[in-house]
């Protein structure tokens, strides 16, 4: 440990680190001092904005401890700053930090390379790619220094490949070559716990992608290869197979509830593929299906709607929907299931309004949203609409028989009457279910979003290192220096 007292204010600088220095800078009045001769030889500014190590700070980095013996911040034109922090470690090995809006970088010294080309040199069997020249000098500085502090204008050329840079940094006809990677700022954090960290701002010369895609790809890798083994496992081990089928007339369902026969699930949680079919000709049909579990009573309920309609125009054909329809119930456990079916077709519809019927069967009388009642002959579908305001007094027949098919509701509120079909051609409907263990669907569908998560990776890091070169005069996006 060596004390270097400052010849113009007296405070005492401590060493720590056996070395011999050239020049320190007092911590106190910041004047620039020979040691030996203890000449003051100039003021110098005191680093202070953003600077967040101290002179005699220690600190781990790849598990060798470092202590900080200076700090330089360094000053490109007018407005961009970045600061140097001095290292040593206890065999008196040299290091530096550097740090640029946030962004740090461990650098180290090297030997000069011995082949250097126009836009790349290279170093260690790998090639960096020319960023930027940069002519700089220094603004303010503190701490000890083993070589004479140059204030003259140096110039540094920054090479970069991915996470890892080289720079060669000249002063006169000095140079010195420097080795560095990116090392993240909570790293000198928990190492050197400074008081605050530096604002952190755009993207850092040799800043990583903020995921790494070798790793996102082998992790998924691995994950595809597990599903792939157990979708094996679940395709020989299971079989697909019909758990429900029945031809339902659509008279059967009008009005009530048809409650299908039990049926049981085996395995794991699957999809139930569904299939209707109706007969529908410039027609629909709906089906309302409910699927109930009669452990839980749990239900999953769906209305699906047929419809198919075809014809001429401008004499050409066209044609539109289909008999058929498919869907699945996603996700359904094992057990025991019954269907709940409701079903009606065009012309043979559920009466939106209050429905009375004739104690004979004969009528029916339902009500609308406008104030009258649609009266129906069964026998030959033909309707007549009457002005409930003033039935009594216009149509005292039909009025009569509206009351009495009230008081028969009354004593028989179950009753249907037996209503003509008017569509022959489509009496029935039919369903069938597939209980679906065995499913490639799921599985490729997390295969595409790996693979789309993958890609929208690649793309996220072109745009990222885009951004990161946008500031360089040699960026591999311009095409005139590729």
């Amino acid at each position: 440990m060596k004390t270097y007292i400052c010849p113009s204010c007296k405070t005492e600088n401590i060493l720590t680190i056996d070395i011999e220095i050239e020049h320190y800078i007092c911590k106190s009045c910041s004047n620039l001092i020979n040691p030996e001769t203890g000449t003051i030889l100039k003021s110098v500014k005191k680093p202070t904005e953003n600077v967040v190590l101290e002179v005699g700070q220690k600190g781990k980095i790849d598990g060798i401890e470092y202590q900080v013996i200076a700090i330089v911040v360094r000053k490109y034109g007018t407005s961009v700053f970045w600061r140097e922090y001095y290292l040593k470690d206890k065999d008196k090995n040299d290091a530096f930090l550097s740090e640029s809006s946030g962004h740090w970088v461990f650098l180290q010294p090297k030997e000069m390379p011995k082949k250097d080309f126009k836009f790349h040199t290279e170093f260690n069997g790998k090639k960096y790619r020319w960023y930027e020249s940069t002519p700089n000098n220094i603004d303010a500085a503190t701490g000890f220094f083993e070589d004479k502090i140059k204030f003259s204008l140096a110039n540094y050329k920054e090479f970069v490949n991915g996470t890892e840079m080289v720079s060669i940094e000249q002063v006169g006809a000095e140079k010195t070559f420097l080795w560095g990677k990116h090392i993240p700022k909570s790293e000198i954090k928990r190492q050197f716990k400074p008081n605050y960290m530096p604002n952190y701002s755009g993207i850092g010369i040799v800043q990583p992608y903020y995921i790494n895609i070798k790793q996102l790809i082998n992790v998924l890798a691995i994950v595809a290869l597990l599903m792939s083994l157990l979708q094996l496992y679940n395709t020989v081990s299971r079989t697909n197979y019909e758990v429900f089928s029945d031809k339902i007339r659509f008279d059967s369902v009008r009005n009530k509830e048809l409650i299908s026969k039990s049926f049981d699930l085996y395995g794991a949680s699957a999809p139930l593929n569904v299939k209707l079919h109706s007969n529908v000709d410039n027609s629909w049909a709906n089906v309302e299906l409910s699927l109930v579990n009669e452990k839980t009573n749990e239900i999953e309920y769906t209305s699906q709607d047929i419809e198919q309609y075809h014809g001429y125009e401008s004499g050409e054909s066209w044609s539109e929907g289909d008999k058929n329809k498919e869907f699945n119930f996603c996700g359904v456990a094992p057990g025991k299931y019954h269907f709940a079916i409701n079903a009606q077709k065009q012309g043979f519809e559920q009466p939106s309004g209050e429905t009375f019927y004739s104690p004979d069967g004969t009528k029916s009388f339902i009500y609308d949203d406008l104030g009258f009642v649609d009266v129906t002959t069964l026998a030959t579908g033909e309707k007549m609409s009457y002005n409930l305001s003033n039935l009594q007094t216009n149509d005292s027949i039909i009025y009569s028989e509206l009351e009495k098919a009230k008081e028969f509701k009354l004593k028989n509120p179950n009753f249907s009457a037996t209503l003509p079909d008017t569509d022959r051609q489509n009496p029935t409907f039919e369903i069938q279910a597939f209980w679906r263990p065995v499913s490639f669907w799921n599985y490729f569908i997390i295969i595409g979003i790996m693979i789309v998560l993958v890609l929208l990776n690649y793309w996220g890091k072109y745009l990222f290192d885009k951004e990161k070169w946008k500031n360089s005069n040699y960026s591999p996006f311009n095409e005139y220096t590729n």
